[in-house]
């Protein structure tokens, strides 16, 4: 004999009863069920009815087997192919439903609504939706299918570029907006209008000399039209990088590194009038640009030291013998002038005398003082 088998369903709780597979009812809350297997498969579900949303392979076996029961558990929610739907439980946001949707929800405490949006007239939510959807946020509680709406929340000193299926269609200024994701693809990408740095950095380029150079070179630049930026070019900051790239090529490739070295400025003054003649049109504008490093290999780190080197030491040599010349100059002038000049003469051969007397200890005058005056130092020449 087969053993009976009873289950109590408590309050907010609802069942279903298969027997081989064939739904045969529906168990209201607050019951108690029995049965014996008598070679059937049975099957008795379980659901709360808190966590509405009824299976759809259970729904299906719902509207098929037990319609007349339907109306007295469930509510049927459909979408149309060109609407959303926006599930409400006691005038609270729970649920986006996508576009030819078709659902049964358990009837439960929570009064339950739904409100279709039809996308073919706009694709952009009000101000009240965008706060319906923020909200459940605040209070960490998710809207079920949220991820079918797009928030753009552009902040201070930007700009949104809102594309919708590839086409751009309006700059969005800084605030909140959403969108609708159904049936078409929607896109914003964020700017900050503000001026910017770009660095250009490890640009290996060989000088017109074959000298290989490491360039690192930074730009301040900002968006004059966004608008046209992006009309013209998919990535506007990768134009300009690649243009900074170029310019950096036409300043160093053309010219020897003498040439570089000479003219500190040479690569700034070319990659700036390259930059402003190949985007001119393109909604950029570069504030000021200049190159930040310079890096040799090391082979022409040491060729470059030694010609600084023997640069240096030729000037010191040309140094010293422009000296040494203007000596022997002031001597010969000096000469003249003691040749006729015999008091001129004296007075060198007085201050001769002490100088030598600065670097004796001890003198011994035999003579008299006319002897060391006149026979000690003696420059002038003598009489033929």
């Amino acid at each position: 004999m087969e053993k009976l088998v009873l289950h109590h369903f408590i309050h907010e709780q609802i069942g279903t009863l298969f027997v081989d597979n064939q739904l045969i009812q529906i168990i209201a809350p607050e019951s108690i069920v029995g049965y014996c297997q008598f070679k059937h498969t049975i099957v008795l579900g379980k659901f709360n009815l808190r966590d509405n949303r009824i299976d759809d392979r259970i729904a299906d076996a719902i509207e098929q087997r037990t319609p007349q029961q339907l109306s007295q558990y469930c509510i049927a929610m459909e979408v149309g192919a060109n609407q959303a739907g926006l599930r409400y439980e006691n005038d609270l946001l729970v649920e986006i439903l996508s576009p030819g949707t078709k659902r049964l929800y358990w009837q439960n405490s929570h009064k339950q609504h739904m409100v279709t949006v039809d996308l073919n007239q706009r694709y952009t939510l009000s101000d009240e939706m965008v706060q319906q959807l923020l909200q459940p946020k605040l209070r960490q509680k998710e809207v079920l299918g949220d991820n079918s709406v797009l928030i753009a929340q552009v902040p201070a000193y930007h700009v949104g570029v809102l594309k919708v299926n590839g086409k751009i269609e309006q700059l969005l200024k800084a605030s909140i907006t959403a969108y609708w994701l159904f049936n078409r693809e929607i896109s914003v990408d964020m700017v900050d209008t503000r001026l910017q740095a770009l660095e250009v950095a490890g640009q290996e380029i060989l000088t017109k000399d074959k000298v290989n150079l490491r360039v690192n070179l930074v730009a301040n630049w900002h968006y004059t039209d966004v608008l046209t930026a992006f009309e013209k070019t998919a990535q506007p900051v990768d134009l300009l990088y690649r243009e900074l790239q170029f310019g950096l090529r036409e300043a160093i490739g053309m010219r020897t590194l003498d040439e570089l070295l000479e003219n500190k400025n040479i690569i700034d003054e070319v990659v700036t009038q390259h930059i402003k003649m190949r985007l001119d049109g393109y909604g950029l504008q570069t504030v000021s640009l200049g190159v930040k490093d310079i890096i040799l290999p090391g082979d022409m780190k040491a060729i470059l030291s030694q010609v600084v080197e023997a640069e240096k030491v030729a000037q010191a040599n040309v140094i010293r013998r422009r000296e040494e010349t203007s000596a022997t100059r002031s001597l010969l002038n000096t000469a003249k002038v003691m040749e006729n000049n015999p008091v001129a003469l004296r007075l060198k051969e007085m201050e001769t005398l002490e100088r030598i007397a600065e670097r004796i200890d001890k003198i011994s005058v035999v003579g008299g003082l006319d002897q060391v005056l006149h026979g000690l130092v003696n420059i002038q020449p003598k009489s033929a």
